[in-house]
This record gives C-alpha cells, structure tokens and sequence, in this order.
C-alpha cells in the first residue's frame, strides 16, 4: 500500500523545498507540479520524498482527521 501524506511548504527554492507537518519537516521535490503554482504557505501531497498534488488547507486537514481515525481503530 502505498501513501501520500499532506503537508505544508515551508520553504520553497524550485526545483525543492521543505515541508512540514507536526513539527517534522522533510526536504521535498518539487517537479511534478508546476512552478507557478506553488508557494510557501500551500499544501501538499508527499509520496516518496515527492510533491504530487497541491490541497486545499480544508483538505489537507480532512485527509489528516481521516488518517487518525484509521490509525485509531487500528491501535
């Protein structure tokens, strides 16, 4: 199975940046998505070290609530 967790660009310096979630910040690559497209501040979809999808803040937090539940009823 594989998985795309969202998370915050903190820093953006295209073709790369840093991002973030809990306090836990990853340099990430950016080529999949356009330039122009993103800024600091956007969220993101991380797979593998890569910036697949740009989210929406609303769901960026509704796949992380989905997340925990499904973490939750697996503990």
């Amino acid at each position: 199975m594989c998985l795309g967790v969202p998370m915050k660009l903190t820093k953006v310096t295209y073709p790369t940046g840093i991002a973030e979630v809990d306090g836990v910040k990853r340099e990430v690559n950016l080529q999949l998505l356009p330039e122009e497209e993103i800024k600091e501040g956007d969220y993101v979809i991380v797979h593998v070290g890569f910036a697949i999808q740009k989210l929406t803040p609303e769901e960026a937090e509704e796949t992380w609530r989905l997340l925990k539940q499904v973490l939750e009823s697996h503990a």
